[in-house]
């Protein structure tokens, strides 16, 4: 069953906040917020610690929506922990605004269908849960390209559009752009000023 559409899978993990490992239930982590939660296949990489520091770099920007950020991979809080503590000219995190969550045995990443089994790490997947828990989006980069933080920015921005003004948002949307009604009749009056 596709995960868009459907509730979150639900997870109670140890993470790394700040400089500290703490339990982190899942009503802690989602708190009835938009949530960005995104997995990276392993500490101390290449293309990983650039959309870390970058998620982590725009979390203002992500409060503003009323969104939060969380992290996970299939490393140990050990690691996660000794990551932030490398300076970021050295390959590490420094600090990190938003929990980095250990998942050790690979459940959480199994139960978003990111998990290579084979390899035993996950892609990169990037789910964006509305408040109510429900997964609104689901993008999955395969191992060497990593994602884009103002188009996670822009789906959350779309998203509570739509709940505002019932309208749909067409490709390229962004704030401030002139959104869509979704019926045959209506919808032809943006078709006939955009097209």
């Amino acid at each position: 069953m596709p995960l868009v559409g459907s509730p979150a899978p639900k997870f109670n993990s140890k993470a790394v906040i700040g400089k500290e490992i703490v339990e982190l239930p899942w009503e802690k982590l989602h708190e009835g917020k938009w949530l960005v939660l995104f997995f990276y296949p392993l500490d101390f990489t290449f293309v990983c610690p650039t959309e870390i520091t970058a998620f982590s770099d725009a979390t203002p920007k992500f409060a503003e929506l009323g969104a939060k950020v969380a992290a996970v991979s299939v490393d140990s809080v050990y690691s996660h922990l000794a990551w932030v503590n490398t300076d970021r000219k050295q390959g590490g995190l420094g600090e990190i605004k938003f929990p980095l969550v250990a998942d050790l045995n690979k459940s959480i990443a199994r139960s978003y269908d990111v998990l290579l089994e084979s390899a035993g790490i996950a892609l990169r997947g990037l789910f964006i849960i509305d408040p109510k828990g429900v997964v609104r989006s689901a993008i999955v980069n395969d191992l060497p390209v990593g994602r884009n933080v103002d188009e996670a920015l822009r789906i959350i921005q779309a998203f509570q559009y739509n709940e505002k003004h019932g309208e749909v948002c067409p490709a390229n949307w962004t704030p401030g752009k002139e959104g869509m009604k979704a019926d045959p009749v209506n919808s032809k009056k943006y078709f006939a000023k955009n097209a």
